[in-house]
């Protein structure tokens, strides 16, 4: 029992100085992007717009908070002042609204597609996965396979495109204009089947796009884990004592070969909190990573440090439960930890 709550000590305390490096690297590096948000704001106003540059910077001072020539240490003491009292700021382009605000109103759209995508992938990799080992060098495994590796190779947000251009302006089978956004306009947020099916029409895009770039590669890992279980002693035990193979597959097989899938699964379900910044962009979807592109675009530097900060706790958070989950199971983790 002390080996485990110091395993676990020391795996919280690591994950804390994770936070706190990426949050630091993050307050500097958003702050070496080529232009600061005063100068992006007024030349947005000019190009677009037309207005002078006397009257965008007018409109500027009156706007924006920020002093882009304060001290970059006073700003990093400011940060981590607000930091520790769980203050993450307000938005330059909003004054007055909470950063945390703007970033949970647009977190739960990425958390339902990217999830909802990441499960169905899962359950359909593992069962599919399954498949191809119990049938290996079949035309099922071979064709599965060419697949799975297939897709596993394919980005996300090349795959959104294709289907954009293909199914969306060449052949005209799906209205891409009327599938943008979360939710269609004038609908009012509630738990009506009406809107939920309007949610599901929406995220129906995004959704596909996950699953399929995702699935193939529990497809493999399954198959893999499946074919090393069934070489295990007790598989074999299990046959002379004649139980079925139905009994065999999910007591013995299944439940030991999708045993190794789940700490991975909660890593990938830490990493659905970043949602994936170009597919949401394509389909205009307004998720996390929408929302983060467009704070990259404004230079919206406490919105751009909320985004990130959320990310990471979120993947450090998912590695911290599997590590723990690790040590559990497998003392073995534990002792080589004390060493």
């Amino acid at each position: 029992m002390a080996i485990l709550k110091r395993y676990a000590v020391r795996r919280v305390l690591k994950a804390l100085l994770t936070v706190y490096l990426v949050a630091t690297g993050t307050f500097f590096l958003v702050r070496m992007l080529p232009g600061n948000p005063v100068e992006v704001y007024i030349n947005t106003q000019m190009s677009q717009y037309g207005v002078s540059y006397a009257e965008a910077s007018s409109q500027a001072a009156g706007l924006f908070s920020f002093n882009p020539n304060e001290p970059l240490i006073q700003q990093y003491g400011d940060f981590l002042a607000g930091l520790v009292r769980g203050d993450l700021g307000e938005s330059l382009l909003a004054p007055g609204t909470s950063v945390l605000d703007i970033v949970f109103e647009y977190l739960p759209w990425t958390l339902f597609s990217v999830g909802l995508g990441v499960l169905i992938s899962f359950a359909l990799g593992i069962t599919l996965g399954m498949l191809m080992a119990y049938w290996r060098e079949s035309w099922l495994d071979h064709a599965l396979s060419l697949i799975g590796s297939l897709l596993q190779s394919v980005p996300n947000y090349l795959l959104a495109m294709l289907v954009v251009v293909f199914f969306g302006v060449q052949l005209e089978i799906l209205p891409i204009a009327d599938m943008r956004g979360a939710y269609s306009p004038g609908v009012t947020p509630n738990l009506s089947f009406d809107f939920l099916s309007d949610v599901m029409y929406h995220a129906g895009l995004p959704i596909t796009i996950y699953v399929l770039t995702t699935i193939g590669g529990w497809m493999l890992v399954m198959k893999s884990s499946t074919v090393e279980t069934l070489g295990e002693d007790y598989v074999t035990v299990a046959r002379a004592r004649g139980l079925t193979d139905g009994r065999i597959r999910s007591a013995y097989v299944g439940r030991n070969a999708v045993l190794p899938l789940v700490p991975q699964l909660a890593i990938t379900l830490g990493f659905v909190v970043g949602g994936s910044i170009l597919v949401e962009q394509v389909f205009q979807y307004q998720g996390i990573g929408y929302l983060l592109f467009q704070s990259v675009q404004r230079r919206d530097y406490p919105v751009l440090q909320g985004i990130l900060l959320v990310v990471t706790i979120a993947v450090v958070a998912a590695n911290l439960i599997a590590d723990l989950l690790y040590g559990r199971l497998d003392p073995r983790v534990r002792l080589n930890g004390e060493e």
